[in-house]
């Protein structure tokens, strides 16, 4: 996972209403109004990523350039007005950046916070852990950074997701310890591992969920009734990289299982993770996969917290490049958000509705991107009946760019 340098020179962004027709698949269909919002993030920023607090703000967390060659991770907040003034969580000169591990925020009411970094150590490339600082003061102060893990070694640590639980925050993670080329038997293959981290910040207990996935897709996590679920892509021996699932149940994780048996055999890391969202029993999960040479974007909803599935449904519009976000309505539908390419490295943003019964909706364009990887990975939250994209636009420097829509209107 080799990380990426950002630029910076001075950019102002303008939040205009802009009206957008949609892909061509959207013939007929009425327009879906997609409203560009001011970013808070400054030039050169990146890596942004999205969440929603207890009381319907939307949270931005991004990287950006800071003086003396520092980076910093900063976020603000959304009222649906206007943004927060950003605030700084971290800066320094310690962080590994890379287009496809993005640093995340959890956020819990009373001010409560978690984020989430992945910081350098040793002399090595490729050896970085994840650091985890908390704040009781909605971001103001924070904590000193724990790391989750237990290992030490000089091996790469990322691909965190969290979540709000208890009276703390739970996060799963890659683990590359089994990589550490002092060990006496070094291997490249990466674990899943999971924890939990209370109030007190103190060094948490960690807990093997699975001893081979796949190399840097991303995690994803979300709260049921019945408590945490997680999705990742395994690595079987033979190198099928599916889809698995597992869930915490009376207090135990349960044996990982394979969402859908896509049977797809790559000798290699796709860099395209799985997203899930949950409200009590139900949960959607959507999914890249490349079985028999054939790009799809999918998504599978479940009624009883994860424990089954429905059959996948095909999202895409015949060549994607991935990079899902998905997010539950009000009315157990879902909205799927991925990148579509349209020609070489040109691609767009693309969102659409999935009913489960009904089927998917036309496509909309939320934005002209690119499927190269400094465009990153686009990222999409709800608050209420309004939906929230956030991606970054490739260039010198870099920007993140924001837009918002009225859930409802996407039919």
């Amino acid at each position: 996972m080799k990380p990426i340098r950002i630029a910076a020179t001075a950019l102002s962004l303008v939040a205009v209403s802009v009206l957008v027709a949609g892909s061509r698949s959207n013939a007929g269909a009425s327009a879906v109004v997609i409203q560009s919002l001011e970013s808070p993030a400054g030039p050169g920023a990146a890596e942004s990523n999205l969440t929603v607090g207890p009381d319907g703000r939307v949270f931005l967390s991004w990287l950006e350039p800071a003086p003396d060659s520092a980076m910093a991770m900063r976020f603000a907040s959304f009222d649906g007005t206007k943004w927060s003034a950003p605030q700084t969580i971290r800066s320094g000169r310690e962080f590994f950046v890379n287009w496809a591990d993005f640093p995340s925020l959890a956020v819990r009411a009373n001010g409560r916070m978690a984020a989430h970094w992945l910081q350098r150590f040793g002399a090595t490339s490729y050896a970085y852990d994840v650091r985890i600082a908390q704040s009781s003061d909605g971001g103001k102060t924070w904590g000193t950074a724990v790391q989750p893990h237990a290992d030490r070694s000089a091996t790469e640590k990322g691909f965190v997701t969290m979540w709000p639980e208890g009276e703390g925050f739970g996060a799963v993670w890659l683990d590359g310890r089994k990589a550490d080329k002092a060990g006496k038997n070094p291997v490249q293959e990466m674990m899943l591992f999971a924890t939990t981290l209370g109030a007190s910040q103190a060094a948490p207990k960690e807990t093997l969920l699975d001893g081979r996935t796949c190399d840097c897709c991303q995690t994803t996590a979300a709260m049921t009734a019945n408590g945490p679920l997680i999705a990742y892509r395994d690595r079987t021996t033979n190198e099928i990289r599916d889809i698995y699932v597992t869930r915490r149940v009376r207090g135990a994780w349960t044996e990982p299982k394979a969402l859908y048996a896509d049977g797809w055999e790559i000798n290699a890391c796709p860099v395209n993770g799985p997203s899930v969202d949950a409200a009590g029993q139900r949960v959607a999960l959507a999914w890249y996969t490349g079985a028999k040479d054939t790009p799809r974007v999918k998504l599978a909803f479940s009624s009883d917290a994860g424990a089954t599935f429905s059959a996948p449904i095909t999202i895409d519009e015949g060549n994607p490049a991935g990079r899902v976000a998905a997010v539950l309505l009000a009315d157990g539908s879902a909205l799927v958000s991925w990148i579509e390419r349209t020609g070489g490295d040109t691609a767009s943003v693309r969102v659409r509705r999935v009913r489960e019964k009904e089927g998917v909706s036309p496509a909309t364009t939320v934005a002209a991107s690119s499927a190269a990887r400094a465009s990153g990975f686009p990222r999409m939250v709800r608050a209420g009946d309004q939906v929230y994209f956030a991606w970054t636009v490739p260039g010198r420097p870099s920007t993140v760019r924001l837009a918002r829509a009225n859930a409802q209107d996407i039919r």
